[in-house]
């Protein structure tokens, strides 16, 4: 069938010329100076199975007068010649057909508004529905189905709802909600729909045709000018798009789930999203703007590619080359490019386009930028989280991050970090400027608050870090909010032969002393409190009432009194009965609320004995102080590490553990795993001396097997941990194995390239490069980005 006249000159004879077998049209000029420029269309090809086939957006004028205010025509007028209603014959390639209901258009289904019935037929081009399964009935419509087309399966909760199974196809134009009462028929339907769709050649953009063409004729400078002079799509414009320039499916992937942030489908996304780009430049402060589009584009990878281009277009022949809004787009570009790695045909058109900004206006601001983002685009990796408000800043600055890492025992440290510092590069600086470069222990920045800390994987990007810092400072209000970087030790190899006046000496001192307020040295009240008294005269010197002293809770581990008073009140006299009564009956009789009110008293008169306790330890704690008169700082920081010492398993890291036999075992067993140079141990919480202990060559294998479940496998026995913090375990396992350099490493069952039998190193200490930081494998169940194990 020919095309109609006014569309074939519009296809063929749009002023243009043949160029490389393709048509780049000359645009004509306003009387203003401005082009007329087409929001999208889109090309795709059916190699041997006919021509070229076309869908074209009705162009869209930019020039000013009457035509702004002319609406705009549908988004894409299809060349495609299709079937018209009317009388047909019966379809000899029909793939599928049956009666099927079908939701009134615009309408929402409800039990009120019954869908109504019609024959649908599924051929290999079209799902097109009739008034009746008869020869020669009237075809009612139809939905071309090409590889943009996308169907939605049967949505369980639809059918708990209404009592019909849905099928949900998206086309160009349309969407058909068709419904039926049989599952089996609803899955045959979805099948047979999603198998055309998959049948059908990928669809092209012009962008994407276009970015083909410059890469092929990059060496041509006339070619390339003719090619950005005729395709407007190619160049900065201040209309909106109205669609994507990369190909996205139409509809969802999934309505029946909720989509993270309230997002809509992939080409209203993008379309939106250069609405907001094009609001950067009379943003005053573009940096809440920028971090959204990341989140963005973080949350829906496909948008990656699209933003990539639509940059490229904005920055490409600007009306005003370097000014505030048109740096705007570089500023984003520039963070972009530390997030995101676009796929290689976007890589190769954007290094072309940096190459091409700089050739073009040199030492310029916008070629500065250029040069930034294609140094970030060979450094940049996957990133967690998308960077925080102050990495914005110095990004739009194109200067490094000041990064503040905390270190027990001496001042903070300040370290310029990138976008792309690992926590293996901050470990090792921190290394050598304290200088720790011949301690055989092992360090690693942690991550810390008031009551949690976890240590920092050797490729975890340090930016991403802070991000999660700032998340979180955001979502909690509360003390143990505040989170810090922290650099500490992470395996103890050797602490009896530290020089008591260096650096490490003090770092190994204040981690002694979390040790012992967390409650991991177990050892009696009276050597806790010498331990609190040799605290505050490293802190103060000798004893004085202008002094400061810390909070008890600094101190003295605070659990003991808490233990001491619990079994205090466990040894009072209690009528049996009288928790189940109380439970049953508060609230319900009148003498409930006597029960109840009498367990407030009790828990305020255990509170009020609590604070009495407190005080009366620390004067005991105050009268120990006085008597270390004259002791010197390093003097006291040394007897306090030497009565830590005292406690066999001091270096191990505790966990706190439920400990099973075997999968089928009895109840499990609270315990304290202990992880050391030499050994693994057990403990009961509380008791210095371990009830089991193995030694590494015992060790025959171990593994995470799920989330919080890690194996031990020790000769013939199969040792089961739950913990939260598995992965932790297991890296210090592989981080102790191979600083002992065994013969024999054991077998990590699910991380085999990083625990690999055989192993055998010549020296007992690991390269320096492994005594920084924990390996950051990818081991099962990892923590998502943002969650902390307690």
């Amino acid at each position: 069938m020919p095309f109609p006249g006014g569309l074939w000159w519009l296809l063929c004879c749009r002023q243009g010329f043949t160029l490389l077998r393709r048509d780049y049209g000359e645009p004509d000029k306003e009387p203003d100076g401005e082009a007329e420029e087409e929001s999208s269309f889109e090309l795709r090809s059916k190699g041997a199975q006919g021509p070229l086939q076309l869908s074209l957006t009705q162009p869209v004028r930019t020039s000013s007068g009457s035509e702004r205010s002319l609406p705009v025509l549908e988004e894409m007028r299809s060349l495609i010649t299709e079937k018209g209603p009317g009388p047909v014959e019966e379809e000899s390639d029909a793939i599928v057909k049956g009666w099927l209901q079908r939701e009134a258009r615009g309408g929402v289904k409800g039990p009120w508004i019954r869908p109504r019935k019609y024959w649908f037929v599924l051929t290999q081009d079209s799902l097109d529905y009739y008034s009746s399964s008869e020869v020669g009935a009237r075809r009612l419509g139809t939905l071309v189905l090409t590889s943009l087309c996308s169907v939605l399966w049967p949505d369980k909760q639809t059918y708990k709802e209404t009592g019909y199974w849905s099928v949900t196809v998206f086309g160009r134009k349309h969407c058909y909600r068709l419904y039926t009462e049989h599952l089996n028929e609803a899955v045959h339907w979805v099948c047979a729909v999603q198998k055309v769709i998959h049948s059908k050649a990928p669809v092209q953009t012009p962008t994407q045709l276009l970015m083909h063409d410059i890469e092929e004729n990059r060496g041509s400078p006339e070619i390339l000018e003719q090619i950005y002079r005729c395709n407007p799509v190619l160049r900065y414009t201040s209309s909106p798009l109205y669609a994507p320039l990369l190909p996205f499916p139409y509809g969802s992937s999934d309505q029946s789930a909720p989509s993270p942030r309230g997002y809509m489908t992939l080409r209203d996304e993008a379309v939106k999203l250069f609405n907001s780009l094009q609001q950067l430049e009379s943003e005053r402060d573009p940096v809440p703007l920028i971090q959204g589009v990341l989140q963005t584009c973080l949350d829906l990878q496909p948008l990656v590619d699209e933003i990539y281009c639509q940059l490229v277009k904005q920055t490409t022949e600007p009306p005003v080359p370097g000014a505030l809004g048109n740096l705007r787009y570089w500023q984003l570009l520039t963070c972009m490019s530390c997030t995101f790695l676009p796929s290689p045909p976007v890589l190769r058109y954007l290094r072309f386009h940096l190459g091409r900004t700089e050739s073009e206006f040199p030492g310029s601001e916008m070629a500065e930028y250029g040069r930034f983002i294609a140094a970030a685009l060979d450094k940049t990796q996957v990133r967690e989280c998308v960077p925080s408000l102050d990495e914005i800043v110095v990004l739009i600055q194109r200067q490094d991050m000041l990064c503040t890492v905390h270190c027990p025992g001496t001042s903070a440290c300040t370290v310029a970090i990138s976008s792309h510092t690992t926590a293996e590069e901050v470990a090792r600086e921190l290394v050598a400027r304290l200088g720790l470069s011949q301690s055989p222990n092992v360090f690693a920045l942690y991550e810390q608050s008031r009551h949690h800390e976890r240590p920092v994987g050797r490729a975890t990007l340090v930016a991403d870090v802070l991000t999660r810092f700032e998340n979180l400072a955001g979502e909690e209000k509360t003390q143990d909010s505040t989170w810090r970087l922290c650099f500490k030790h992470y395996g103890f190899l050797d602490t009896e032969n530290v020089p008591r006046d260096s650096v490490e000496f003090a770092l190994l001192f204040e981690q002694a002393h979390e040790m012992v307020i967390r409650g991991y040295v177990p050892t009696s009240e009276d050597t806790l409190q010498s331990l609190a008294a040799l605290r505050l005269q490293s802190l103060n010197s000798d004893f004085s009432t202008h002094a400061p002293v810390p909070r008890p809770e600094e101190l003295f581990p605070v659990h003991a009194l808490h233990s001491r008073l619990r079994a205090s009140c466990q040894g009072l006299p209690r009528c049996p009965g009288a928790r189940l009564r109380a439970g049953l009956l508060a609230g319900a009789l009148p003498w409930g609320h006597s029960l109840a009110k009498q367990q407030a008293e009790q828990d305020q008169k255990l509170r009020g004995r609590l604070r009495e306790e407190g005080a009366s330890v620390m004067a005991a704690i105050v009268d120990r102080w006085k008597l270390l008169q004259g002791m010197g700082r390093a003097e006291a920081m040394a007897a306090y590490l030497a009565l830590v010492q005292e406690w066999p398993g001091f270096g191990s890291t505790l966990f706190d553990v439920d400990f099973h036999t075997s999968l089928e075992g009895s109840c499990p067993q609270r315990l304290w795993l202990g992880v050391g140079a030499k050994a693994v141990s057990l403990y009961k919480p509380g008791e210095a001396e371990p009830f089991d202990s193995f030694c590494y060559s015992r060790i025959s294998s171990f593994g995470v097997s799920d989330s919080s479940t890690f194996h031990l496998s020790v000769g013939d026995r199969d040792l089961l941990f739950e913990c939260p913090r598995v992965d932790e375990i297991a890296q210090l396992l592989h981080t102790y194995l191979t600083s002992l350099g065994t013969r024999q490493t054991p077998l990590r069952e699910e991380l085999a390239d990083t625990c690999r039998p055989g192993d055998s190193l010549d020296s007992g200490l690991p390269p320096p490069q492994q005594r920084l930081c924990p390996a950051s494998a990818p081991w099962r169940g990892q923590p998502s980005a943002g969650s902390f194990p307690i």
